[in-house]
């Protein structure tokens, strides 16, 4: 009898287990045309004190790109890893 009463046990002990899901949390979509830009929006408007066009973020992106892509080049022309304020 003894041996059946631990089956039992050992079932009950089964059963009573639940599994618990994981919530998945979904993110929005990034505005198509944004992508990653370097510059803050909210930076960039706060600094300029007046109404900042849509597209002026992109132009202004691409600038900056393009501002630490020749530091890049100066930087390694003089043998260095490491961008200084000269570079630009």
């Amino acid at each position: 009898m003894a041996r059946k009463a631990k089956k039992k046990a050992t079932k009950k002990k089964a059963t009573k287990k639940k599994t618990v899901k994981k919530k998945v949390v979904k993110r929005g979509k990034k505005k198509k045309g944004t992508g990653d830009l370097i510059i803050s929006k909210s930076r960039t408007k706060a600094a300029a004190g007046i109404n900042v066009s849509g597209d002026f973020y992109s132009a202004l992106d691409e600038a900056v790109r393009g501002l630490i892509a020749t530091a890049e080049a100066r930087a390694e022309s003089n043998g260095r890893r490491t961008l200084r304020p000269q570079d630009l």
